[in-house]
């Protein structure tokens, strides 16, 4: 039986790998294409207000160019006592080209006087899905959790590192791929895709 083929929207090679393991466990033989996998695509401008208009910027770029199923997300990092910043921009929050530990590094800084009990975050996971025929569907996922002082533990990506998990009390970076997936806004956002292609793509 051959693999299913779904398109992402991506070069991230942790959020394919997150992916994957997830719907490698639901579905067996899956092959992903990420944005490496087409060249000749040119990243369009994420100018959306909104993750949701972001993850449908990006799935829609890819899927003119590549056609089929075609998935994307966008991710933002909602710290109430920033007023929900970085939000829609926390993969550039440091600034355009930053790396992952230049965004840590601000958001340590911006939190730094910030006492314990008022260290509440959220992290939300759009995910816009189309189908080779154009129609679209968005799928969300959230998880609750603090910002840390300082950055724990080596696993992960982005502000994982400072994102404690206050059921298991580590933080993201201190868990595993499966752990992680389990708990994860981005996992719960996947959870609902894999109900969703099994009931509307007969995964």
């Amino acid at each position: 039986m051959s693999a299913h083929l779904l398109h992402v929207a991506t070069g991230n090679a942790h959020k394919l790998d997150e992916l994957r393991h997830a719907l490698e466990e639901a579905f067996g033989a899956v092959e992903l294409r990420g944005l490496r996998d087409f060249p000749n695509l040119e990243e369009p401008v994420e100018d959306g207000a909104t993750l949701e208009e972001n993850a449908l910027i990006k799935a829609r770029a890819l899927h003119v160019h590549a056609g089929g199923l075609c998935v994307a997300d966008d991710t933002g990092l909602m710290v109430d006592a920033l007023d929900g910043a970085p939000g829609v921009y926390s993969a550039r929050w440091a600034g355009e080209g930053c790396s992952y530990a230049d965004n840590v590094a601000k958001l340590c800084r911006e939190m730094a006087h910030v006492p314990t009990e008022r260290r509440q975050a959220r992290f939300e996971t759009v995910l816009a899905v189309i189908e080779p025929n154009g129609r679209e569907t968005l799928l969300r996922g959230a998880c609750h959790g603090w910002i840390l002082d300082c950055p724990q533990g080596e696993s992960g990506f982005g502000y994982d590192p400072v994102f404690l998990v206050p059921e298991l009390n580590r933080s993201f970076a201190e868990l595993s791929l499966a752990e992680k997936n389990a708990i994860s806004h981005r996992g719960r956002a996947v959870r609902e895709l894999i109900n969703w292609l099994r009931s509307a793509c007969r995964w």
